[in-house]
């Protein structure tokens, strides 16, 4: 049998592992608030269709925007979607003010966006898992 040292038991260890759990439930704490708080924007943020850099553009089936007067292409709405809304299309549902067809060059739209483009951050975090 071999003798090993043993700490003394003075409570510094225990003391250590408090400090080190008190430390690990306070990130928590702070991360959480900020995780609702962030899935709380992503819902609120807005997309606009068109961006108003092309307000006035016709948005076509497969998603580009076009010129006004082009054959089968929409209109762009007449406000922004929240990313709810969004959201909630992508799932099957109709973007509020949009039959089915229009819902679908709506959503192309999105799914066309770049960085830099009005409402290309908003999609961007729809698209983000959660945890």
């Amino acid at each position: 049998m071999t003798d090993t040292p043993t700490p003394p038991n003075d409570g510094t260890l225990a003391r250590r592992t408090l400090l080190i759990g008190a430390a690990s439930a306070s990130a928590v704490v702070s991360i959480r608030p900020a995780l609702a708080q962030t899935q709380a924007s992503i819902m609120t943020c807005e997309i606009p269709i068109p961006d108003r850099a092309r307000a006035g553009q016709l948005i076509a089936a497969d998603g580009q925007v076009v010129a006004p007067g082009t054959p089968g292409a929409f209109p762009g709405a007449n406000r922004p979607f929240t990313g709810e809304q969004v959201k909630a299309a992508m799932n099957g549902q109709n973007l509020p003010g949009a039959d089915g067809d229009t819902t679908r060059a709506y959503l192309k739209y999105v799914q066309r966006l770049q960085n830099g483009t009005s409402g290309f951050t908003c999609f961007a975090s729809l698209q983000m898992p959660r945890g």
